[in-house]
């Protein structure tokens, strides 16, 4: 089995700067937050009522509200683009940064960094407008580079499917636990689907019918790019022990 903290590493040593683009949306993502009055560090945006009415423009401003999106109104078309760089809150922010993390860096060493950051930017502003069309009347903000990431997650699937990722189930009591990245990717994807089907929709950055989206996406173009040629094989230097989670 491949360990994938063993080969991206061992994609890192043969680059200069290892996985930049990756990186640099991940601190991108985290200083627009930090500065933004979501975060609540930022005293210049006051308070209590203040600062929740300075959050709500802000959603307002840089989300996608799909009864805008889909008027045809062509201020709005860059919305689905700067929502991806915007999250609701900490645990969004954090959640969504771990998994580019986790997933990125590979992704981008297989596809390069200028097609990387495209196919990125691209699946993010497919899944976010895919939701405004499927909830066209819905004046809800949605915020956050979930679609985005999510595209990465399906690339992964099929580039990696064999590549062991540590992971914390529930009804494994949390245990760091490490699998194949295809039970892992397709068990996600079965919680999407199944949240997507049953929840509905609510607070800025909820949009599972995009994770969707994105995910189906990113594994369609991997698919499309890379399906005459072989997946990525760990390289003998790469499988020197698995590393411990």
């Amino acid at each position: 089995m491949v360990d994938w903290r063993s080969v991206a590493a061992g994609a890192v040593r043969g680059a200069t700067t290892g996985p930049a683009l990756t990186y640099g949306v991940i601190s991108v993502c985290c200083a627009v937050f930090l500065v933004s009055p979501v975060s609540g560090l930022n005293p210049g945006y006051g308070t209590g009522d203040a600062l929740l009415a300075a959050q709500s423009a802000y959603f307002e401003r840089w989300g996608v509200i799909p009864a805008e999106l889909t008027s045809g109104d062509p201020d709005t078309l860059t919305t689905p683009f700067t929502a991806l760089f915007v999250h609701g809150n900490w645990l969004h922010l954090l959640g969504n940064m771990l998994f580019l993390y986790v997933f990125g860096a590979m992704a981008e060493e297989r596809l390069g960094r200028l097609e990387f950051i495209l196919f990125y930017t691209a699946t993010g502003y497919v899944a976010l407008a895919a939701f405004a069309v499927a909830n066209a009347g819905s004046d809800q903000t949605l915020v956050g580079a979930s679609g985005a990431i999510s595209g990465v997650l399906g690339a992964f699937l099929f580039l990696f499917p064999r590549a062991r990722v540590t992971s914390l189930f529930p009804f494994l009591f949390f245990l760091p636990l490490r699998f194949p990245a295809w039970i892992v990717l397709i068990f996600w994807f079965a919680l999407q689907w199944l949240a997507a089907s049953g929840a509905g929709q609510g607070g800025p950055g909820v949009a599972y019918l995009a994770h969707l989206v994105g995910f189906a996406a990113g594994f369609l173009y991997a698919w499309g790019r890379f399906h005459r040629t072989a997946r990525v094989k760990a390289q003998p230097a790469a499988t020197e022990g698995e590393s411990q989670p």
